[in-house]
């Protein structure tokens, strides 16, 4: 399909290929075993120019376009989703303060972040307050010129890795979600610890930790927008994410339709190459068909997103939810086109089967989606 990328997309798009071929793949498989964080690839990233991708040119970015983000994840979860997020999840720890953020919080935190120097976290998720994200309890109590931050947050993608987090914690308790705030906390300040590194069935390349606030004192100057906005920014922040996400399961995606019509074509069977025999014809077309319907839906969502209409949650959920279960669908045919070297960790496709699994689950569930399509779908009638 042609999606008429402009010609600045075409590059980003190339420059993502070219680092995702001669840096990541060569790592993949050693980073996946060891659950090592991709430090190197990440140098490598920063020095492309790949996380200006993310930002505004006001802050040293190229322009902070989601089609822009959607074209260089994708490209890069085509070969490895876990590596890539150390660059996709900096994006959704960057958005709070992009879209929330004041002049001067914008200008001290996006610049490192533009230039690679710095990782980014969000940090919502609690372990009783997941797909219920306003069941946190993490407390943030006003005293004098500073806000104390007490309680735990759960598998934070780039936790401890990243410099910069954005935490969501409750000001005002008794308000429920509207006595949620949003802060920026930064590594080293006191108080604020790691847990273990968790050791996760896919993505392991991509670090996940629990993050520990022992009465961490962050300067009033650190909130984000205002007092009880704080679930408010964190869903504005989720809905323009999800496309991310569904870009990586995208990615992942085709990059198993990538090896299962390659082998197709190298194993043989019966005198003749399995690409023959019309059955495997049949899974691969069926492949082709939904990655090209997913892309279609990521694309159209993400221009739609720039084009600065004001709501798009609903296109927004659905793009995660599709691509995401086209990407488990997709890895788990390409597996079985590979047969038993499919199962095998020698070839790649057991790897994607792995890592699109988390696609529907994290940034909120498939089934969270579903609530969030129907909820805004029925406002139009």
């Amino acid at each position: 399909m042609e999606y008429f990328l402009t010609e600045e997309q075409k590059e980003i798009k190339n420059i993502a290929r070219q680092v995702a071929e001669e840096k990541m793949k060569p790592l993949r498989e050693e980073y996946d075993e060891n659950a090592t964080f991709p430090w190197e690839v990440v140098k490598t990233m920063a020095q492309t120019d790949l996380f200006r991708v993310l930002l505004p040119e006001e802050y040293e970015g190229f322009g902070g376009k989601v089609m822009d983000m959607v074209v260089m994840m994708e490209e890069l979860s085509r070969v490895d989703s876990g590596i890539a997020l150390a660059l996709g999840g900096t994006g959704l720890g960057m958005y709070p303060i992009l879209l929330n953020g004041s002049k001067e919080q914008k200008e001290k935190y996006l610049p490192p972040i533009a230039a690679g120097e710095k990782l980014a976290a969000f940090a919502l998720t609690e372990a009783d307050a997941g797909s219920d994200a306003g069941g946190i309890k993490t407390t943030a109590e006003k005293q004098g010129d500073y806000y104390v931050l007490n309680g735990t947050k759960q598998w934070i993608t780039n936790g401890g890795e990243a410099d910069i987090y954005t935490v969501f914690a409750l000001t005002a308790p008794s308000k429920g979600t509207r006595g949620a705030s949003a802060f920026i906390v930064e590594k080293g300040t006191e108080g604020f610890d790691f847990g273990k590194k968790e050791n996760k069935m896919g993505i392991r390349a991509s670090t996940t930790r629990e993050l520990i606030f022992d009465n961490v004192k962050v300067p009033v100057q650190n909130v984000l927008g205002r007092e009880g906005m704080g679930f408010m920014i964190a869903m504005k922040t989720l809905d323009k994410s999800r496309p991310m996400v569904a870009s990586q399961a995208l990615g992942i995606a085709q990059g198993a339709l990538d090896e299962a019509a390659k082998y197709s074509k190298e194993r043989h069977q019966f005198d003749k190459p399995i690409s023959a025999f019309q059955s495997v014809q049949n899974m691969l077309a069926d492949m082709s068909m939904k990655i090209e319907a997913a892309r279609s839906l990521v694309y159209a969502t993400a221009k739609t997103i720039d084009s600065g209409v004001r709501k798009y949650s609903k296109e927004s959920a659905m793009c995660k939810c599709y691509a995401s279960d086209v990407a488990m669908e997709i890895t788990t045919d390409a597996v079985q086109v590979l047969g038993g070297y499919g199962y095998m960790k020698e070839y790649p496709v057991e790897k994607m089967m792995r890592d699109a699994k988390i696609t529907q689950i994290y940034e909120g569930t498939n089934q969270i989606q579903r609530l969030v399509i129907a909820s805004n779908l029925l406002k139009e009638y």
